[in-house]
């Protein structure tokens, strides 16, 4: 019996970077299982959207799916979008079971990568000196999604011994900006902001401009196609598909 095939589930942007990024992450992840089926697909704005990638996966005989979403914060697109979209495929196709994973979330295993992103920033910027970092993350009308980004702050700043603000690209205070410049009002001079975003985008980007006009020194690229990020995927998977398994 065939595996249950795995769709890599992004929410979509329009610039086009996001999409190229992701696909180049699932490319990651199929390079270490390449005995599954793997796919990727976007709930909007990009494509292939998932009921796309559902009808050609049930077309080449699947019957089983376990849909990871690449989120970082459980918040709207989680909790409403994804499971909308499981119902809906699972409406049009009698017989096929699909199973959702835990989202990414905001591992402790993805701060390495972090700072592998912020270390290239500060080398670009020839920076050698720090004394305070900004974490920025997308933001969310759900403080529950905020929290965590705040708490992965506090991991991130007992990590490095330095202070860290957390802060927001949309939907909630502190915007980088405003975060780089209340650090700069303690005395700090020397602050780089980490972007905890899954791909390039508006969002990131926003983001990045506020925290340079603000005085920091370096902002990173978002995480991107890391091969922990990829194995944080197949562990998701793996759950989902035990999950399958009838009891």
């Amino acid at each position: 019996m065939a595996a249950p095939a795995l769709v890599a589930l992004a929410h979509g942007s329009r610039d086009p970077r996001s999409a190229a990024t992701i696909k180049s992450l699932v490319a990651e992840v199929k390079g270490m299982r390449p005995d599954l089926r793997v796919e990727t697909a976007f709930l909007d704005l990009a494509k292939p959207s998932f009921d796309t990638v559902v009808d050609r996966l049930v077309k080449a005989g699947f019957d089983e799916i376990v849909v990871v979403p690449l989120l970082l914060t459980e918040a709207y697109h989680a909790k409403v979008d994804v499971p909308e979209v499981i119902a809906s495929a699972m409406a049009r196709h009698e017989g096929l079971k699909i199973q959702a994973s835990r989202i990414l979330g905001m591992e402790a295993a993805f701060l390495e990568v972090l700072d592998v992103r912020l270390r290239d920033a500060l080398k670009a910027a020839r920076v050698r000196e720090l004394d305070a970092l900004v974490l920025a993350a997308a933001g969310s009308s759900d403080p529950l999604a905020n929290q965590s980004v705040a708490r992965i702050a506090r991991t991130w700043a007992a990590r490095h011994r330095l202070p860290v603000t957390a802060a927001f690209a949309s939907a909630t205070p502190p915007a980088t900006g405003e975060a780089v410049r209340a650090l700069r009002a303690e005395g700090k001079r020397h602050i780089a902001v980490a972007s905890f975003f899954l791909a390039p985008g508006r969002l990131p980007d926003r983001a990045g401009e506020l925290a340079l006009e603000a005085g920091a020194v370096a902002v990173s690229d978002p995480l991107g196609a890391h091969p922990a990020v990829a194995r944080a995927i197949l562990a998701r998977y793996a759950v989902g598909a035990v999950e399958l398994v009838p009891v």
